[in-house]
């Protein structure tokens, strides 16, 4: 006989839905319906249909900050996974130290993303920063306010200091869930420290390595705050990626028709490559 079924459980989740509704679902439609309209001002619109999504997917500007997005992202993709994963190889396991080095690696991961933004901007001036003095004392030209690499430098080492400790945190916890068996055993058979690695330790760090991927990529991807604090999306346009360039169209623009087409094809695409890292990952995954 079945159990009846207490659908008063229900109210229960219904707080939540109502969150999730004004938080997320309400202003999505709002997106949505803004993208397929246009208007006069007034506040009278009439159907664009997919218009504003054509202007959007043939706009020279919006083609270049993709490709400028897409470097950045695999840039800090290729810097900060292996660095994590040797960071964490090399933490102490146990003891008074452990406990020392995860808050000493916590602590960038605590600090506000504009905060983040403001202390590279000022570490990385020629005149105040002890970046940009030491570097010109050195003899090196640098500037990130006039020339692009420098920019880029900086936006790139600014990120690796802030979040390459959420991937190494991740891989110690991954590394931790490791029973001592294992590693008694690879040193009966003199496993190699390669060997140990690659069929005990990287199989075990798998999880928690394609949530970090996917942690980075996205919160690469979706980059505001530090660069638009620290360069300003410059010089020029050299550090304007999607996400400046949105703001200025829906903000300094106020065009929020072809703001919220670039919003809906920004989240497609961020969706997109997400599953495809998903899938890739979880096949080798599998492969292990």
């Amino acid at each position: 006989m079945d159990k009846p079924v207490n659908n008063r459980a229900w109210f229960l989740v219904l707080p939540v839905l109502v969150i999730v509704a004004f938080s997320a679902v309400i202003p999505l439609m709002t997106v949505v319906n803004y993208s397929v309209q246009d208007t006069f001002g007034n506040n009278q619109f009439f159907w664009n249909g997919l218009g504003w999504f054509q202007d959007v997917l043939e706009s020279d500007r919006i083609h270049a900050a993709l490709g400028r997005q897409l470097l950045f992202s695999a840039i800090i993709l290729a810097i900060e996974i292996p660095l994590g994963i040797f960071i964490a190889l090399n933490m102490p396991k146990r003891g008074f130290w452990a406990s020392l080095v995860l808050v000493l690696m916590a602590l960038p991961l605590l600090i506000p993303w504009n905060v983040v933004g403001t202390i590279w901007q000022v570490f990385g001036r020629v005149d105040i920063g002890l970046l940009g003095h030491t570097l010109a004392a050195l003899g090196f030209d640098y500037n990130y306010v006039n020339d692009p690499i420098d920019a880029w430098a900086t936006i790139i080492v600014m990120d690796v200091w802030h979040w390459t400790s959420l991937v190494a945190l991740l891989c110690y916890a991954g590394l931790q869930s490791i029973p001592d068996a294992y590693y008694q055993a690879a040193r009966i058979d003199q496993a190699s420290r390669w060997g140990v690695f690659r069929y005990i330790e990287l199989p075990k760090m798998s999880g928690v390595l394609l949530i970090a991927v996917l942690l980075r990529f996205m919160d690469s991807f979706m980059i505001y705050t530090e660069p638009f604090v620290a360069t300003g999306g410059g010089p020029g346009n050299a550090t304007t990626f999607l996400s400046i360039d949105l703001v200025k169209m829906a903000i300094g623009q106020f065009d929020l028709g072809p703001a919220a087409a670039f919003s809906l094809i920004y989240f497609l695409v961020i969706l997109l490559i997400s599953w495809v890292f998903y899938t890739v990952m979880t096949a080798q995954r599998e492969a292990l």
